[in-house]
Order: structure tokens, then sequence, then C-alpha cells
């Protein structure tokens, strides 16, 4: 067969090898998947500080460039824990504590447990499984113990300085419904009540709090 007729007759068979993409990766959500945790730190600061003998309330006080209930509340913020709540009342602190959440009560003189309660109900509308509550009279309850409290088991978690139980307190959700909601004791009550609910974490730092004017000499 000539060539030129050759060539012509020959058509080589192309296959093509089609590859398939490969599959999608679908991710789907576990349903039963929870959450994390919300904790919120609660400040008390709406008491009147009867026992203060200086110009002022007490929480207004200057110690150290700050006021008492900044260097309280900034403790809570910088522990990083969740939303800081500040409770308020006898006199106006939003000023002072810009950048975190305030509620007013406005029944802080019938004591310190409406102001919890108000605490409570803040957090329980924001969602949260648990709260530490320390008090705005602190001002050298460090972040580190914010932390240490807010990490702590059980469904109370209770600071202790050399043995002794002060603020802050965790209380899990669990048990909100036990606590008072009148009078002058907060969660100290409860503590009291049910110790097998409780959980000591020992914690640094110096848990005194500012009744009088000689107070601020600790610090300064």
């Amino acid at each position: 067969i000539p060539r030129s007729i050759a060539a012509r007759a020959y058509r080589p068979t192309v296959s093509w090898l089609v590859v398939p993409p490969p599959p999608t990766m679908v991710l789907v959500a576990d349903a039963t998947a929870s959450p994390d945790p919300l904790t919120v730190a609660v400040v008390l600061a709406a008491g009147g500080g009867s026992r203060w003998d200086g110009p002022g309330h007490k929480l207004l006080a200057e110690l150290d460039g700050m006021a008492v209930v900044q260097r309280a509340v900034r403790a809570a913020v910088d522990a990083a824990i969740g939303p800081v709540v500040v409770v308020t009342g006898a006199v106006p602190l939003e000023e002072l504590v810009a950048g975190v959440e305030v509620v007013v009560n406005d029944r802080w003189a019938s004591g310190q447990a409406s102001s919890l309660q108000l605490g409570i109900a803040r957090a329980d509308a924001l969602g949260a499984d648990a709260v530490v509550v320390g008090l705005g009279d602190q001002p050298a309850v460090g972040v580190d113990t914010w932390r240490a409290v807010a990490a702590g088991r059980g469904q109370i978690a209770v600071a202790t300085y050399d043995g002794d139980r002060r603020p802050p307190v965790r209380l899990a959700r669990e048990v909100w419904s036990l606590l008072p909601e009148s009078g002058d004791e907060g969660a100290r009550a409860l503590l009291r009540l049910r110790p097998e609910l409780v959980t000591e974490v020992a914690c640094a730092g110096d848990p005194r709090d500012v009744d009088r004017m000689e107070d601020l000499g600790r610090w300064s």
C-alpha cells in the first residue's frame, strides 16, 4: 500500500480517562453538642458604706490613682472569665466603670441580698451557667483569684485566704434559687446552710475590704 494511502487509512483511537472530582466534605454540626458554659462576673457595689469616716463614698476614695471600685472592677474585667455586671445603688458609678454593664439597685438599703438577686437576674437573662460574685470594696483581690474561683469545681466554689473564706464566690445556676431574697447576707448564708455543696479554692492576695479611711493605708 502506498505510504500516502496507508497514512490516510490509519486513524489511531484515543480514549480519554475521565477522573471524577473528589467528593465534597460536608461538616454536619452535632445537634447534641452543648455550647461552652458561660460565666458572668458580678461585682456588688451598691451599699451605703455606713462605717466610712472619710469624705464622699468609700467606693470613690482614691487608691494609687484609681477609685477603690475601679480597682475592684478592673480585676474582674482583666480576668476575662466572661461578661462583667456591676450592681450599683447608693452612689452613681457609671462614669467610673464605663465599658461594663451596670444594673442599678433602687432597693440597695434593704441589704446585700437584693443586689445579689439583681446580678443573678441579669446573668440569667444573659444565659449564664454560673456567676462569680465579688465586692466593689475589695481593691486588692486580683485577676488570678477571679480566674481560680471561676475554674472551681462543684456548685459553689469560694476563695480562701490562709483558710479564711472570702469573696469572690462561684455560684452555679443550680443553686441560684437557694440564695436569700432579702436581708444583708448574700452568698455567705448559702455557704453556711449548704456546706456539702462548697468547694474551697486556695488563693493568694489580700481579701480585706475598705470600711474606713485608715484602711486605705494598707496598700498605699
